[in-house]
């Protein structure tokens, strides 16, 4: 009786073992199932996130690019052109200055003459920068161009260290008046008062360059050379004036030649005694010389008695 009730409680532990087993080693396989898929999940995350981060940042950097400051420029331009009448030419330009709100600094202008037939001018204009290039091709449609040049000079880095330095000196400026304000002695408010006056001079010189440097860049300098179109063929005079030209000139040579000569004149009396001195001392020496030279005073006679 004792083996048959022992037999059923082995086989009872037997079955709950077996089913034990079984229950741990499908969680186990689950276990390591789910821990095998938690770092891909993990590190697809952050594959994705990382390349979330990529996107987001080529996005703003093609949203936002990257700003650059502008040059400061000083142009100059020059052009030559060869026009039918100067005259006419210097009225058109005065009307593109006023168009392209310009203003007219210089002009000369110079008349022909005899060994220049033409006519020419010069021109100064300054206008607006951004009107440089409109108001080059209106004066270009005024006549040929001969030639046609531009010059820029980038002056960004002085106008940065004339504004850093004025900006200084105007810090220099207050610290100095607060401590004019705090002095007590004559002494210290005379030499603060002196050490103020030094850094406000430097403050208007430089104050004077900044802004002459940015006018220049503000404005644009043209200097404009006309030159008046002369024919190959230059007309002949007429008759009358040829003759009337041939008498001028042979009268005037005459009277060259006679006032020549009547200042030879004057200038032969004036030295006239010296040249009768000179004269007689010539004669003089020249007897001296016949009258000692031996053989000029022999006669022909002792000359054959030899």
């Amino acid at each position: 009786m004792y083996a048959s009730t022992k037999l059923p409680r082995t086989s009872a532990l037997f079955m709950s073992a077996l089913l034990g087993g079984l229950i741990f080693t499908s969680c186990a396989s689950s276990d390591r199932s789910t821990n095998q898929s938690a770092p891909q999940v993990a590190a697809n995350g952050a594959v994705n996130q990382l390349s979330a981060r990529e996107n987001s940042i080529s996005q703003k950097a093609e949203v936002a690019p990257i700003t650059r400051s502008r040059p400061q420029l000083i142009k100059k331009a020059a052009i030559s052109l060869t026009v039918n009448s100067v005259d006419k030419t210097v009225d058109a330009v005065s009307q593109i200055i006023n168009q392209q709100q310009g203003d007219l600094i210089g002009l000369k202008q110079q008349q022909p003459k005899s060994d220049n037939p033409r006519y020419t001018a010069t021109i100064q204009l300054r206008i607006p920068e951004n009107r440089l290039e409109p108001t080059l091709e209106e004066l270009a449609k005024l006549g040929t161009v001969e030639s046609r040049n531009i010059t820029a000079e980038d002056v960004g880095d002085r106008l940065v260290d004339f504004q850093a330095r004025l900006t200084n000196l105007q810090k220099t400026e207050a610290n100095l008046q607060k401590i004019m304000d705090r002095a007590g002695s004559v002494r210290d408010v005379l030499s603060v008062a002196q050490e103020l006056s030094n850094v406000r001079q430097t403050i208007e010189q430089i104050d004077a360059q900044l802004k002459s440097l940015q006018n220049q860049v503000a404005y644009s300098t043209i200097t404009l050379n006309l030159e008046a179109a002369v024919s190959s063929t230059s007309p002949q005079p007429a008759f009358g004036l040829q003759v009337q030209e041939t008498w001028n000139n042979s009268t005037h040579s005459l009277s060259a030649f006679s006032v020549g000569l009547l200042k030879l004149g004057i200038w032969l009396i004036v030295y006239s005694p010296y040249l009768l001195i000179f004269a007689a001392l010539v004669y003089g020496f020249s007897r001296w010389r016949r009258t000692h030279s031996p053989r000029l005073t022999q006669t022909p006679e002792s000359t054959r008695s030899e």
